[in-house]
């Protein structure tokens, strides 16, 4: 019984994360706001602890962080930190295709782009993400370590917020031939079997996808302040 409780308690911690992420990202909570445990607790009819873990949770993923006298507060994101992300994704994802893959390697890795093609056609934003962070988490998966999948599941979270900012900021998800065609290119350098394609591809995209976003938080740093 005790587990089955557990469990459940973390499904929906989880659930409350997604909500606030997404919260977040709309700018219903804006960089520096406290979240105050309680009352989000009451708002959504779950209970405090649910509510505490859930911003456990961000916090592991860098869209909160714990002030003094002030509790989990939003982030307020600097260029700095996103090319620090970007770099970290960055040299896993080109580590995992600096030697040729064979076919029976990839098999993950196709599906996962066909998620992806799938999920384009919705032009839905949070199944976009989704399926994106699945794909270069499949890219990941080719070093096969354990560790290492699991240190990248840790940078999705804050990748989630970042990748959403720009698929809104660009109206991407109103593109998605354009998604497919750019996941298709990294696909199917990895799969050419040549290296120096296969890692330029994936900087290429990492690198765009890095300079867009700190470009996106520059100019909201520089936004006139609503009195």
């Amino acid at each position: 019984m005790a587990l089955d409780f557990a469990v459940r308690r973390t499904t929906a911690a989880q659930q409350v994360a997604d909500g606030l992420s997404e919260l977040i990202l709309s700018g219903h909570f804006a960089p520096g706001t406290r979240l105050r445990e309680s009352a989000i607790a009451t708002d959504l009819g779950v209970s405090r602890n649910t509510v505490r873990e859930a911003v456990r949770i961000l916090e592991l993923g860098g869209l909160v962080h714990h002030r003094v006298n002030k509790g989990a507060v939003v982030i307020a994101p600097t260029p700095g930190a996103v090319r620090a992300l970007y770099d970290a994704r960055g040299e896993l994802e080109v580590a995992a295709v600096r030697q040729p893959r064979g076919a029976s390697e990839l098999g993950a890795l196709r599906a996962a782009f066909e998620r992806l093609r799938t999920a384009a056609g919705t032009q839905a934003v949070h199944d976009i993400v989704t399926a994106d962070l699945d794909f270069h988490a499949a890219i990941v998966a080719l070093l096969a370590s354990s560790r290492i999948d699991d240190f990248y599941a840790d940078l999705t979270t804050e990748l989630r917020f970042y990748l959403s900012a720009l698929s809104l900021e660009d109206r991407e998800h109103h593109k998605p031939e354009s998604i497919v065609a750019e996941h298709a290119a990294i696909l199917e350098a990895i799969e050419s079997g040549s290296p120096e394609r296969a890692v330029g591809q994936v900087r290429d995209h990492v690198e765009r996808n890095a300079r867009r976003v700190c470009e996106i938080v520059a100019a909201r740093e520089s936004a006139p302040r609503a009195q």
